[in-house]
């Protein structure tokens, strides 16, 4: 089993920075796609961004596009989120999840292809 914790929330003003971090207990982390999901309250998950095994593939919605960008440091088993000129709509809760497919070249953009989740982290921009 695969355990993934998430880091790095609070509460920001608009136009702030945030990091997120997600580091997972499996030493097969750098062979799996990982992803950043977000849920307001009252409202699905949705996709934010994805990065292959190696990060070398990085897709992101087009809401956040520009403004973050999603790493990863394989030797530390830790995927980043680096968020940038954060708007109020971006406030949810923030979680990590893992794709066990070994070295996949897709990269998936919808929660039911993760295999592993985080407890996630709440990320509150103020207006």
């Amino acid at each position: 089993q695969v355990q993934l914790v998430e880091s790095g929330g609070g509460l920001v003003q608009a136009g702030g920075s945030l990091r997120l971090s997600c580091t997972a207990s499996a030493v097969t982390f750098s062979t799996y796609a990982m992803g950043w999901f977000r849920q307001a309250p009252g409202k699905e998950r949705e996709f934010v961004a994805a990065c292959s095994w190696n990060g070398g593939s990085k897709y992101y919605t087009d809401s956040v596009k520009g403004r973050f960008t999603i790493s990863r440091d394989n030797g530390k088993n830790t995927l980043y989120l680096q968020m940038n000129s954060l708007k109020p709509e971006d406030t949810a809760v923030y979680y990590c999840a893992a794709d066990r497919a070994y070295l996949a070249t897709n990269v998936p953009n919808v929660p039911y292809e993760y295999d592993y989740w985080g407890r996630g982290t709440q990320v509150t921009v103020s207006s």
